[in-house]
C-alpha cells in the first residue's frame, strides 16, 4: 500500500442540464484523517465522491491526491493511485462467492499477462498465493469467515455491506471513500462499522472519507466534518462545531437552535 497523501479539492463544480449539483466546493483531507461529508438528500454528497473517483467529469475545479492530478486519470486508473470506494447501492457479483468477490478486489495488483496466466507459471502461482494471503487478512479483520464460501445472493443486507467494504480494502487503498457505510444497518451492525473504521484508520493507516446520515456514527468516528447543502459547502469543522452550527441545523435538521 502506498503511503496516504493529502487530498486537495479546489473550486469543484459540475452541472447537469444547467442545474449546479456541486458548486465551487473546496476542502482538504489530511493523511490518516476520518473526514465525514453530511447534508440533506440531494445535497451533492455522492456526486462529490463520483467526481473524486472520476465517474463524473467536473465542469470546473481541480482534484489532487498528493502530487497526482486525478483529473488526468481515467476512472479505471484511480484505484492505482491508491483510492478505493464503496457505493450507496451495493455493487457486488451476486452469483459469486464472498471469496471470489474479494479476489476481484485484488485485480488492480495483477501484473502477469494473459499468456503467463494461462500457463500458470511459477511467478503467477506465487502472485496468486500472495493475493489469497492478502484476502485472508481482510477476512479476519472484517470477521466474515462464516461467509467466505457463500454466494452474495444468499447473504443478508448487512453482511453484503461488510463484504463490499472488505472488497475495497483488498485493493490496499491509502484513501477509502465510503458512501453511507451504515445505511440500512441496525444499531448493532452500526456499532460494528464504528469499530471497523477505527481499525482501518489505526491498524491499516488508511485515510477515510465517508458520506453518512447517521450523526451518532459521525460523532463517534470523524475527526472533521464537512456539511453541504444544494451543492455548496456551508461549514467545515469538528463534529461538535458542526452540530452547533446554526446554518447546518437549518439546512440539515430543518430548524435553528
Amino acid at each position: 500500500m502506498n503511503a496516504p497523501q493529502r487530498l486537495s479539492v479546489r473550486n469543484l463544480s459540475i452541472e447537469f442540464g444547467g442545474v449546479h449539483a456541486v458548486e465551487d466546493v473546496s476542502f482538504d483531507v489530511e493523511p490518516g484523517e476520518v473526514f465525514a461529508i453530511i447534508g440533506p438528500n440531494g445535497a451533492g454528497k455522492s456526486t462529490i465522491f463520483n467526481l473524486i473517483s472520476r465517474l463524473y467529469v467536473p465542469t470546473a475545479g481541480t482534484i489532487h491526491y498528493g502530487a497526482q492530478d486525478l483529473l488526468e486519470l481515467p476512472a479505471h486508473r484511480v484505484v492505482h493511485a491508491g483510492i478505493g470506494r464503496t457505493f450507496q447501492n451495493i455493487e457486488l457479483f451476486e452469483h459469486a462467492t464472498v471469496l471470489q468477490n474479494l479476489l476481484v478486489g485484488r485485480h488492480c495488483h495483477t501484473r502477469a499477462n494473459p499468456f503467463s496466466n494461462f500457463l500458470f507459471w511459477p511467478g503467477v502461482r506465487k502472485s496468486e498465493i500472495e493475493h489469497r494471503r492478502k484476502v485472508e487478512d481482510i477476512i479476519d479483520l472484517m470477521e466474515i469467515e462464516p461467509y467466505r464460501d457463500k454466494r452474495i445472493s444468499d447473504l443478508s443486507y448487512g453482511a453484503r455491506k461488510n463484504v463490499e467494504l472488505a472488497r475495497a480494502l483488498c485493493a490496499e487503498p491509502s484513501l477509502l471513500l465510503l458512501d453511507e457505510p451504515a445505511s440500512g444497518l441496525n444499531n448493532e451492525e452500526t456499532d460494528d462499522v464504528s469499530f471497523w473504521l477505527d481499525d482501518i484508520k489505526h491498524d491499516l493507516g488508511i485515510t477515510i472519507i465517508m458520506v453518512e446520515h447517521d450523526m451518532n456514527l459521525v460523532g463517534r468516528v470523524a475527526d472533521r466534518v464537512m456539511a453541504v447543502n444544494e451543492g455548496r459547502v456551508i461549514a467545515i469543522g469538528t463534529p461538535e462545531e458542526i452540530r452547533n452550527d446554526t446554518e447546518v441545523q437549518r439546512a440539515y435538521l430543518g430548524v435553528a437552535a
